[in-house]
């Protein structure tokens, strides 16, 4: 019998991307997202065999309405080996704009919320299992704040907590958690900025490289390993440098931009 995973966000994107390294590998794929119709069209695209696919129409935003995804996934399919909380925001806000607080708003509930949704209906069965694996996806834009990612940017830092508070908690347990890092990865959130993305790298080299790092288990990983580096080096610089340094830097576009 192969393994499954279950991938929030998977229209599009790293979680499109993830999906399609792990059915290679042999994995079944349980695929979520409001847009099924997407996931449908590139799993006819790609010849997924239908009997290793099946897909979940779900708004990570809403927590009953993945809550039940993830119930009629082990209905369905059984327990997964490795849930990837995949779905995710990543648009610029302006705080003087009350339209940009409601964006704040849904991107923590999406990002944030709706990864602790994500992992809460399969966290008792893996426990009593004694075994799988819980990937949240962080960013490198969690290690420091830039300015117009007043959403993204906090968003990403308490996914990188919150994974490192639930990794403590399953200690033990045989349930492993897995936080991503993924530095520009070319997809279509990034292609929207307009500032220079160092390291930029395609989708399906970042799926491969994830999926080698949540098959070994480890805790914590950067992606691409160099995004690590510069993130540690801007994590030490005091604010007064990294201030001037960034002074003047393009904005991240916001919602009603283009």
């Amino acid at each position: 019998m192969s393994r499954l995973v279950f991938i929030t966000g998977a229209s599009s994107g790293i979680g499109q991307a993830l999906a399609w390294q792990f059915y290679q590998a042999g994995y079944s794929l349980a695929l979520v997202a409001r847009r099924t119709a997407e996931i449908q069209a590139w799993a006819d695209g790609h010849q997924i065999d239908p009997q290793q696919c099946q897909i979940y129409c779900a708004d990570v935003s809403i927590t009953d309405s993945i809550v039940a995804a993830g119930h009629e996934c082990m209905r369905r399919q059984g327990l997964p080996d490795v849930v990837i909380a995949s779905a995710g925001i990543s648009v610029g806000v302006d705080t003087a704009e009350r339209a940009d607080i409601d964006v704040i708003v849904r991107t923590f509930a999406v990002n944030n919320i709706g990864t602790a949704a994500s992992f809460h209906p399969f966290l008792r069965p893996m426990i009593k299992r004694g075994s799988g694996k819980l990937v949240g996806i962080g960013s490198v834009n969690g290690i420091r704040g830039f300015p117009g990612h007043g959403a993204n940017c906090p968003s990403k830092a308490a996914m990188i907590s919150y994974c490192e508070c639930l990794r403590g908690e399953l200690r033990g347990t045989g349930v492993k958690v897995v936080t991503l890092c993924p530095g520009y990865i070319d997809t279509p959130l990034t292609r929207r900025n307009s500032y220079s993305m160092p390291f930029l790298m395609p989708a399906d080299r970042f799926a491969g490289r994830a999926f080698r790092a949540i098959e070994a288990g480890v805790s914590y990983k950067v992606i691409p390993w160099q995004m690590g580096w510069l993130a540690k080096l801007l994590r030490l610089l005091p604010d007064c440098v990294f201030d001037r340094a960034f002074a003047g830097r393009p904005r991240k576009p916001r919602n009603t931009e283009h």
